[in-house]
């Protein structure tokens, strides 16, 4: 029986029912809302009725590919169903693609044509089309001996992530500021790279730059193929400090990765927990107490509470003077934002 490819609707309680157990069949049972919402869309392999092979896609990062075991077709599917997420995707003008997947998989992703970037015990992390992280790393500005880095969302730029700029700046002969590129937060990416440049246009010693798609976002990382989701964050952050190991740090001949201290975030301290457990003693670590102001550590949530509740004389203590004026520019636009059911708690 010919076999015959269709989009499905998750929408639709019995498509999503078939879709589900397909998978729940393959071993995948993680189908929460935070892993099937994000799901641009969906495509089936079929033979009649018979669901055979399925992949999703969500934005530029390919997700829930599963395909039946039980016949000999299956890596002829694992390729029609794999071609045409890729033929739509480039249909929408998206070329550069990612997938994350369980480390047994990764070869047959790399005979259609993708390459590993990195793995790890529970994960890897592919990527296919016309640029890769050697482009990324090549665009990235070059300077004589040694240098330190520091990642950050910085949503927004405030004095707590200026303070350890200048910690790090003041240790080191050269700083490399990578501000994560996912647009999950209440500043965009572009605005959070500027606002970041702005704020430390200052220290000589000091280069931003975007982490592009390889500084990967805990909100852009799946879960669904791994046993449990207790443990997402500590993977994710694996994946994240192997990328920047065996990646990144060589490239730009990184020794040392500084870190803030965050006394009331579990998630930021597992962090800071894998990286000092995966970094050395290729990359040093060193972990910089957080900034206070009036006895409380500075916060860029309670920046995002401040420009919620339209107290933006509060941010004198907060944010730098840049901030604090693209804040106020910015001011109807963000709250707009924040209305919209933009999230503003967490990191």
């Amino acid at each position: 029986m010919d076999a015959e490819i269709r989009e499905m609707n998750l929408q639709n309680p019995d498509e999503f029912e078939q879709w589900r157990s397909f998978l729940a069949g393959l071993g995948i049972a993680n189908f929460t809302a935070d892993e099937v919402d994000p799901l641009d869309g969906t495509i089936g392999l079929f033979e009649g009725d018979r669901l055979m092979a399925t992949g999703s896609y969500s934005e530029n990062i390919l997700k829930y590919i599963g395909v039946c075991h039980k016949t000999s077709e299956n890596g002829v599917y694992f390729n029609k169903i794999v071609s045409t997420l890729l033929t739509i995707l480039g249909q929408q003008g998206i070329f550069h693609i990612f997938v994350f997947t369980k480390p047994q998989y990764s070869a047959s992703f790399q005979h259609v044509g993708f390459q590993e970037i990195v793995h790890s015990e529970n994960a890897a992390f592919l990527e296919t089309g016309p640029t890769s992280i050697k482009d990324y790393l090549a665009g990235i500005p070059k300077v004589e001996g040694v240098s330190s880095a520091i990642v950050m969302n910085a949503n927004p730029f405030t004095l707590g992530h200026r303070y350890l700029v200048e910690e790090a700046a003041r240790h080191s002969s050269h700083v490399y500021v990578f501000v994560v590129s996912t647009d999950k937060s209440l500043f965009n990416s572009q605005e959070r790279l500027e606002m970041v440049k702005a704020g430390t246009a200052d220290l000589e010693n000091v280069d931003v730059v975007s982490g592009s798609d390889y500084l990967v976002s805990y909100a852009t990382f799946p879960a669904y193929f791994l046993k449990s989701d207790t443990n997402r964050v500590r993977y994710q952050t694996t994946i994240d400090a192997l990328i920047f190991k065996e990646r990144i740090a060589p490239a730009l001949n990184i020794t040392t990765r500084y870190l803030g201290t965050e006394p009331h975030s579990e998630t930021t301290n597992v962090y800071n927990e894998v990286l000092e457990s995966v970094l050395p003693p290729t990359v040093q670590v060193e972990i910089i107490p957080r900034k206070e102001t009036n006895g409380k550590i500075i916060s860029a949530r309670d920046v995002r509470l401040a420009i919620k509740d339209d107290r933006l004389a509060d941010l004198t203590d907060l944010v730098p003077p840049t901030t604090a004026t693209f804040i106020t520019e910015h001011k109807v636009e963000l709250q707009a934002r924040i209305r919209k059911g933009m999230k503003i708690d967490g990191n």
